[in-house]
C-alpha cells in the first residue's frame, strides 16, 4: 500500500507544499520571453587575453588585467572559516541564460535579477561580490538593464565595480542607487568560456563528443559571474542553448522543457526550473545520445518522464539504472512521503567525471561507472553500486536541493543525511545484515584511517582553503552514522516525525546543521544540546567497557568514553545480553545512553551470568576495547550471537587477534582453534541459510587496510605475511571442506538465469570466497599448477563479470608454474575489453593491486600503455589509486617516488584527482623511520612544485605542518 501523504504529516500541509510547486512549474511555463545568454568554459590558467571575437566582432575582455595578474602572481592559498560567514546583502532571486555553443568557445549571457536580502539590516552599505575565475571566463561585457525596457548602463570599472582575482565587486553605492529605481536590479553579463581546454573538469566542459558541467562545489563561477555559494537560491526560470544540430542533437538542462526550435544548421532549446536552487546544482548538457525512456506514477497519480542518456553504444547497460531509480522514487514515497516534484527526471552518463554522480536538479550527472552495468560487464558490487548511487542522488531531490547547506562547512548536513537514506535504501532492497557490515568494513578502512591522519577533520569543518578536499568519508560516512545514531536515538517514527518538521520549517532554504538538530528535537520534545558536539569533533572516540555478575543476579556494565571533544559526547550503545549457559538472549537490544565521561549500567533479576553484546549494529562510529580481554567471550558470540552484525564481528576480531599474534611470533594455540572452530562451523552453516553473503563476509579475513589501522606504527609486508600465514592454515586445514562446498555451489548455480537478487548475489559471493581460499594453497609446484587450473576453469566459465573477476584476482598474483596462466588470463581479459572502458579499469587495477614482487615495475610500465591517460579520473584511480591501496607493494621508497612522479604531472591537469591521490603519502608518522623519511621527502618536493593547485597544497601543507 502507498501512503496518502505526499511529504509531511498532516494531508493540509501536505496539499499545500505540493500544489505550491505545481503552481510555480506552470507559471514558469508560460513565460517565454526573452532570449538569453550562454555560459561556457576553458582557458588554462595563465592564458592572456586583449582582444577577443564573439557573436559580432572583437571585443575587448573586460578582466583581462586581473587574468594577466594572476597568471603572473603565485600567492599562498588563502584559508576559509566559518566563523567568518556572513549573508550576503543583495540576492540574486532569478537569472536567465543563454548558452551559444561553437566548436572552440561558448558565449554565456546572464541576466540577473538582484533583490536586497531582507535578513541584512545594513545592506545598503554593502558591497556585492560575484565569484568568477579569470583564468577561464572572460568577461565581455557588464550592465545594468532597465527593468521597464529603458536604457541599459553600461558599469564602470573603479566607479561601479572592481575586479580582484576571482571576485567582481559591485559596489554599495551603485547598487544602491539603481535599487531605489525598480524593485529588482537586474545584472547582464557576457563572458566566453572554452569547454575543450578544461581538463579540470570542474564548470562546463567536453568528455570526448559531449559538452556537459560539474558546478559542485565552485565550478559555476567558471561558466560565468555569479554569487557562487549555497545559500543564494535563485530561480532559473529560464535556460537556452543553442548548438549545431547535426553535433549536438540532445540540449538539458535542469527542470522542464518550455521550448525548442529548429534554425537551420542550429537548433535550440529552452529549459525552466520552478524551484530556487543554488548554483552548485546548476547543469547543461549538449551532446549526440541514445536514450532508454520510461515512467512513473506518484502515490498522487501524477506521470514523471524518466530518461536515462548516455553515449549509443552503451545504451543497453542502462536498464538497471532505470529499475533501481523507480525502486528509489517509490521507496522515498514509502518511507519518507516524499514525492518527485517535476515532470521530467533525466539522468546522463560521462566518461569523464571526476565524482560519482551529481544531484542537479532534474538532470543528474553520472560517471559512468555507478550507472552502466550489464552482466558482461558488471560485476555484482558494480550492480550494488549502481542502485545505491541511484538512489542517493535521486533522494537528494529533497535532502540538499529542495533544502540545502547555508555554507560549504555544513556540507554533511545533505552529504551524511543522504548517505543514511541511500544505505536504508539499499538494505531495504536486498539485506539490511549485509548492508551494514559492508559499510562498517568501508567506514573502518577508509574514514577511521582519515581520522587518524593530518586531514583530520570534525563532519562539519571549520576551514578549508580548497572546498574541493572535503568530499571525504568523514562528511559523508561518519556523517551518516551521525545521522543513524538520531534514528536510534528516536526510533524509526521519531526520526520520521523529525524529517517530517524538518521540511517543514525549511523546504526552499539554505540551512545548517543545527536547524536539522532542532527539528528532531522539537519534533520528539528530546533535549540534543549535547548532542550536537558530534558535529565539532575530529578524530574517532574510543569506548572502554568492563563488567561484573553479582550472584543476587545484577549485572553491572560500565563504560568509559575518550575524545578529542572538551565534554562528553552523546552517545548511544545498543546492548543486549546472552545467558552465558544456553545463549538465549535474556536482555533484548537495549539503547543505553552515554553521557557522562563514565557511567554504569545495572541489569537485575537475571538467573545467571551473561556475555555482553554491546555496540550492536555498530550504534555509534567509535572504537570499541574490553578493559580486559576475553577470548572465550568472543568465541561464544561468534557462534551464538542474535545480532548478525556483532555474531560477525565477533569473528572478525578472533581473525584479527590470530593475525597480530602471527604477526608477533607469538601464535596461541588456543586462538588458532578458537579461530578453524568458528570457520568450520559458519562454513557448514552456509549449507542451511540462504543468506550466503552474510556466511561468505564470516568466512572473510579483515582486509590489510582495516588491520593496518589497529596498529601505531603500521608495518605493510608484515601484515601481508601474517595474514597470508593465517589464510593458508585455514585453507589447508579446510581444503576438502571447501572444495566440496565450491562444487555443491558450482552445481546450484547450473542452469540458473543471471539475476542480481540477494541470494544470487550472495551464492555466487561464498562460491568466490572458496575460490580465493583453495588459490591461496599454492607454495609447491603441484599445489601451483592446481590453484592455476582452478582459476583459469572459473575464468572460462564465468558466467558473468562477478566470477570472472574473482578468478582473475587470484590468477593476478600467481608466479613461478602459474605465470603462464596468470599472462594468459590478463591477456584474454583485455582482449575480451574490446576498448570498453569500464572493463579497461578493472583491467588495470587488477594488476596495480596483485602480490607478484615486481607490481611497482609492472604498473609503471602500464602508464605508458596506450589505454592509459591522466586525463581522465576513473583511469587514474583504477591504476594509481589501485596500485597506493597495494599496502606492501606502495610502502616503500621506490612507491613513493613513483606516485610524486605520477603526481607532479597530474596536477596541472585536474587538480582534484591530485589532491586526492596526495592522501597516500600524509601518513608518513605512521610508518618506521625509514618508510616516514622517504614519504616525507616525497610530501617537500611537492609543496615546492612550480604552479602547485590549491587543492594538493592544502593536503601537502596538512601532511607536513608538525
Amino acid at each position: 500500500m502507498l501512503p496518502s501523504r505526499t511529504g509531511f504529516t498532516g494531508g493540509r500541509a501536505n496539499q499545500s507544499r505540493y500544489a505550491q510547486g505545481r503552481r510555480s512549474a506552470s507559471l514558469a511555463a508560460i513565460t517565454r520571453t526573452c532570449r538569453v545568454p550562454t555560459t561556457g568554459f576553458g582557458f588554462s590558467a595563465g592564458g592572456s587575453f586583449s582582444a577577443l571575437t564573439t557573436r559580432g566582432g572583437s571585443t575587448t575582455a573586460l578582466n583581462s588585467v586581473v587574468a594577466d595578474a594572476t597568471a603572473e602572481k603565485k600567492d599562498t592559498p588563502v584559508e576559509f572559516f566559518r566563523k567568518d560567514y556572513a549573508p550576503l546583502p543583495y540576492l540574486v532571486s532569478k537569472i536567465h541564460m543563454d548558452f551559444y555553443i561553437e566548436n572552440g568557445k561558448t558565449t554565456v549571457t546572464s541576466k540577473m535579477f538582484i533583490k536586497s536580502n531582507p535578513k541584512v539590516g545594513d545592506y545598503e552599505a554593502q558591497d556585492l561580490v560575484l565569484d568568477g575565475d579569470e583564468t577561464c571566463v572572460k568577461l565581455l561585457s557588464l550592465k545594468f538593464d532597465d527593468a521597464d525596457g529603458g536604457e541599459s548602463y553600461d558599469l564602470v570599472e573603479g566607479k561601479d565595480y572592481e575586479l580582484a582575482p576571482g571576485k567582481l565587486i559591485l559596489k554599495a553605492d551603485t547598487l544602491s542607487t539603481f535599487a531605489k529605481k525598480s524593485d529588482a536590479i537586474m545584472l547582464s553579463t557576457v563572458v566566453e568560456i572554452v569547454p575543450e581546454k578544461n581538463t579540470a573538469l570542474s564548470g562546463m566542459y567536453k568528455s570526448g563528443t559531449m559538452y556537459c558541467s560539474q558546478c559542485e562545489a565552485m565550478g559555476f563561477r567558471r561558466i560565468t559571474y555569479y554569487p557562487d555559494r549555497p545559500d543564494n537560491m535563485a530561480i532559473y526560470e529560464r535556460v537556452r542553448i543553442e548548438a549545431a544540430k547535426d553535433e549536438y542533437p540532445n540540449l538539458l538542462s535542469n527542470g522542464n522543457r518550455v521550448e525548442s526550435g529548429d534554425l537551420g544548421e542550429r537548433h535550440y532549446a529552452v529549459w525552466s526550473d520552478p524551484f530556487p536552487k543554488p548554483s552548485y546544482l546548476f547543469c547543461i548538457v549538449a551532446g549526440n545520445l541514445s536514450s532508454i525512456k520510461d515512467s512513473y506514477t506518484t502515490t498522487s497519480g501524477r506521470e514523471v518522464k524518466l530518461e536515462i542518456f548516455s553515449e549509443p553504444d552503451n545504451v543497453n547497460k542502462l536498464d538497471y539504472a532505470m529499475e533501481s531509480l523507480k525502486k528509489s522514487m517509490k521507496w522515498d514515497e514509502d518511507v519518507y512521503g516524499l514525492e518527485y516534484d517535476l515532470d521530467l527526471f533525466n539522468i546522463v552518463a560521462v566518461n569523464d567525471f571526476n565524482m560519482g554522480a551529481m544531484e542537479n536538479k532534474g538532470l543528474n550527472v553520472f560517471n559512468t561507472a555507478y550507472v552502466l552495468a550489464s552482466p558482461e560487464s558488471a560485476t555484482d558490487t558494480d550492480y550494488e553500486l549502481v542502485e545505491g548511487v541511484i538512489g542517493h542522488e535521486y533522494f537528494h531531490n529533497w535532502t540538499g536541493n529542495r533544502v540545502t547547506c547555508k555554507d560549504w562547512f555544513q556540507l554533511t548536513l545533505k552529504e551524511g543525511l543522504t548517505v543514511f537514506r541511500d544505505q536504508e535504501f539499499s538494505g531495504d532492497m536486498n539485506s539490511k545484515p549485509v548492508k551494514r557490515i559492508e559499510d562498517v568494513k568501508s567506514l573502518r578502512g577508509r574514514q577511521f584511517n582519515e581520522d587518524s591522519s593530518p586531514m583530520a577533520h570534525p563532519i562539519r569543518p571549520d576551514s578549508y582553503i580548497s572546498m574541493d578536499n572535503f568530499y571525504t568519508a568523514t562528511v559523508y560516512s561518519k556523517g551518516a552514522e551521525v545521522i543513524r545514531m538520531y534514528h536510534t536515538l528516536l526510533g524509526k517514527e521519531g526520526f520520521r516525525k523529525g524529517m517530517d518538521l524538518y521540511f517543514e520549517r525549511h523546504d526552499g532554504q539554505a540551512v545548517s546543521c543545527d536547524d536539522f538538530r532542532m527539528a528532531m528535537a522539537d519534533a520528539n520534545g528530546k533535549d540534543l544540546d549535547q548532542f550536537a558536539l558530534w558535529y565539532s569533533t575530529p578524530g574517532t572516540p574510543t569506548l572502554t567497557y568492563s563488567t561484573n555478575y553479582d550472584k543476587d543476579g545484577t549485572y553491572s556494565l560500565t563504560l568509559k568514553q575518550s575524545s578529542e571533544a572538551s565534554e562528553p559526547l552523546h552517545i548511544p550503545v545498543a546492548v543486549g545480553l546472552l545467558d552465558k549457559e544456553t545463549g538465549e538472549e535474556v536482555v533484548p537490544t537495549t539503547i543505553l545512553e552515554l553521557k557522562e565521561m563514565e557511567q554504569t549500567f545495572t541489569f537485575d533479576n537475571l538467573k545467571g551470568d551473561v556475555v555482553p553484546s554491546l555496540l550492536r549494529d555498530f550504534s555509534a562510529p567509535v572504537k570499541l576495547i574490553a578493559e580486559e580481554e576475553n577470548k572465550d567471550a568472543i568465541a561464544f558470540l561468534a557462534a551464538r550471537d542474535t545480532d548478525g552484525f556483532n555474531k560477525w564481528e565477533a569473528g572478525q576480531q578472533l581473525y584479527t587477534s590470530l593475525i597480530f599474534q602471527t604477526l608477533d611470533n607469538a601464535a596461541s594455540e588456543q586462538t588458532l582453534e578458537m579461530v578453524l572452530e568458528a570457520f568450520g562451523r559458519t562454513l557448514q552453516d552456509s549449507k542451511e541459510t540462504t543468506d550466503y553473503s552474510i556466511s561468505a563476509y564470516a568466512l572473510s579475513l579483515p582486509n590489510e587496510s582495516t588491520l593496518a589501522e589497529q596498529m601505531e606504527i603500521i608495518q605493510p609486508t608484515s601484515i601481508r605475511r601474517a595474514r597470508g600465514t593465517v589464510k593458508k592454515q585455514i585453507a589447508r586445514k579446510f581444503k576438502a571442506e571447501l572444495e566440496l562446498r565450491y562444487q555443491e555451489l558450482t552445481e546450484s548455480m547450473k542452469g540458473k538465469p543471471f539475476s542480481v537478487n540477494a541470494v544470487s548475489i550472495g551464492r555466487r559471493r561464498l562460491r568466490n570466497v572458496c575460490l580465493e581460499y583453495l588459490c591461496s594453497i599454492n607454495e609447491t609446484d603441484e599445489e601451483k599448477y592446481q590453484a592455476a587450473d582452478l582459476a583459469t576453469s572459473h575464468f572460462k566459465n564465468a558466467t558473468g563479470m562477478t566470477d570472472k573477476m574473482a578468478a582473475l584476482n587470484a590468477l593476478a598474483s600467481m608466479d613461478g608454474v602459474g605465470a603462464a596462466a596468470r599472462d594468459a588470463a590478463i591477456e584474454q581479459f583485455y582482449q575480451d575489453a574490446n576498448g570498453d572502458a569500464l572493463l579497461l579499469n578493472k583491467w588495470f587495477s587488477v594488476q596495480a593491486l596483485s602480490h607478484l614482487d615486481d607490481v611497482l615495475e609492472r604498473v609503471k610500465k602500464l602508464t605508458q600503455h596506450p589505454d592509459f591517460t591522466l586525463s581522465n579520473p576513473n583511469r587514474c584511480r583504477s591504476l594509481l589509486g589501485a596500485f597506493a591501496m597495494n599496502l606492501a607493494a606502495y610502502h616503500t621508497p621506490e612507491g613513493y617516488k613513483f606516485l610524486a612522479d605520477q603526481l607532479e604531472k597530474l596536477d596541472p591537469i585536474n587538480p582534484q584527482i591530485s589532491s586526492r591521490l596526495t592522501g597516500n603519502l600524509i601518513q608518513w608518522r605512521r610508518h618506521d623511520e625509514e618508510r616516514g623519511a622517504s614519504m616525507k621527502a616525497q610530501l617537500e618536493r611537492l609543496v615546492n612544485m612550480d604552479g602547485i593547485s590549491k587543492d594538493m597544497y592544502e593536503v601537502v601543507s596538512r601532511g607536513l605542518k608538525d
